[in-house]
């Protein structure tokens, strides 16, 4: 929701109510990840989007329904012979996907969630998708100090079963993750979704992760531009004045004038594992002190850019640094993949490949190349064949 919560919030803060319809599982060859979305209000203006129009207009009419009748329901769309130009996947794979009706001031766990996500604050929005009547659609808002919303009046066992679900999307949270648990009315981890248990799909927003950018050039300028594209909030950070102007970068988030290891050093607070380095400055003054450090850190991705001589000399005197081989096989260099580019543009657009392929698992081959999976991190399928799209309301 995190796209459209701008648009979320004006319809909440208008009083007027609408419902939310979001991917929570995915199994084969898929348009959308978990947690896309698409919202319908009462007037029938729709915003976001599931599928990118495969089973748009099917979701559409549901969100209408669930706006009248007030009642959650969770959804399966599959491919099908029969209707697969008009409801299902053509592409084979599988959506589960939950539309739940939003009545603000209605659900203290949803008001709260939306309010956070429209303001940057860290959350992670937990819901009921599945099991007993009385929970389904049961929000909880959690952040790092603090939860608003409960579930439902229920079993016995359902203080339990809230605390259990609060400490796993607060842990979720952490990781920046999202995606679906599965919980007894005990609060108890099961394998597997069945009768007793409760499913909940928890979706954790983050602030948008980091691309810092060592080094001023004008591959530089191109690499920004993709990086935001991508959506990351990127900086450009050099020592010197001269090139480090945001004139130079209009569309970076920051341009800092400091010493790359330096820089680098203040952020630590601010780094994690979804965090992207790009040394573009191939300067070993610049360069060494900071993948040093960079090398080191549990960061996503840490690519420099230089010929294949400059990355030799740049190994050796890493090495002579102290870091080790395992160390030094984290480093992308020369950064990018082999696209042939030449321009800033190709380049850029051979390192945002790079960054995808490592944060995805990619093969980095061409699909034409292949037979298997096209999305490589895509959940395995959960069942053999996939089932026709046909409608079953959540029970």
């Amino acid at each position: 929701m995190q796209d459209i919560a701008e648009q979320l919030q004006a319809w909440h803060a208008s009083g007027r109510s609408f419902a939310v319809a979001t991917v929570v599982g995915v199994s084969g060859s898929a348009p959308r990840d978990p947690g896309a979305a698409l919202a319908v209000d009462a007037t029938g203006e729709a915003v976001g989007s599931v599928s990118g129009g495969c089973v748009e207009g099917a979701v559409y009419e549901l969100c209408q329904a669930a706006v009248e009748s007030g009642e959650p329901v969770l959804e399966r769309f599959g491919y099908s012979d029969e209707d697969a130009f008009a409801v299902g996947l053509t592409c084979g794979g599988i959506l589960d996907v939950f539309v739940q009706p939003v009545v603000p001031g209605a659900d203290p766990g949803m008001d709260a969630g939306l309010a956070h996500i429209a303001d940057g604050t860290p959350v992670a929005l937990a819901r009921v998708i599945a099991g007993p009547a009385g929970l389904l659609g049961a929000t909880i808002a959690v952040t790092a100090t603090g939860r608003h919303g409960a579930l439902s009046v229920g079993p016995s066992t359902v203080g339990a079963l809230e605390r259990s679900l609060v400490a796993e999307a607060r842990a979720m949270l952490d990781a920046g993750r999202t995606g679906r648990i599965v919980l007894g009315l005990d609060g108890r981890p099961c394998d597997e979704h069945g009768r007793g248990t409760v499913t909940c799909f928890v979706e954790s927003y983050v602030p948008a992760p980091r691309m810092l950018v060592f080094g001023a050039i004008d591959f530089a300028a191109a690499v920004v531009r993709i990086g935001k594209f991508l959506g990351y909030r990127v900086t450009v950070c050099d020592a010197r004045p001269v090139f480090a102007t945001t004139r130079r970068f209009p569309e970076a988030d920051e341009v800092v004038v400091d010493w790359p290891h330096r820089y680098l050093d203040s952020q630590l607070g601010r780094i994690d594992g979804r965090t992207v380095l790009c040394v573009l400055t191939h300067d070993a003054k610049f360069d060494v002190p900071l993948l040093e450090r960079a090398l080191r850190l549990p960061v996503g991705y840490v690519g420099a850019m230089g010929s294949r001589r400059t990355h030799r000399d740049r190994q050796a005197k890493l090495r002579e640094a102290g870091l080790t081989d395992a160390e030094l096989a984290r480093l992308r260099s020369p950064i990018g993949l082999d696209l042939g580019s030449r321009t800033p543009e190709e380049t850029a657009v051979s390192v945002a490949a790079e960054i995808i392929a490592h944060r995805r698992g990619g093969s980095c081959l061409p699909l034409s190349a292949g037979d298997g999976p096209i999305h490589h991190d895509a959940a395995a399928p959960e069942q053999e064949e996939p089932r026709p799209a046909r409608r079953t309301h959540a029970a």
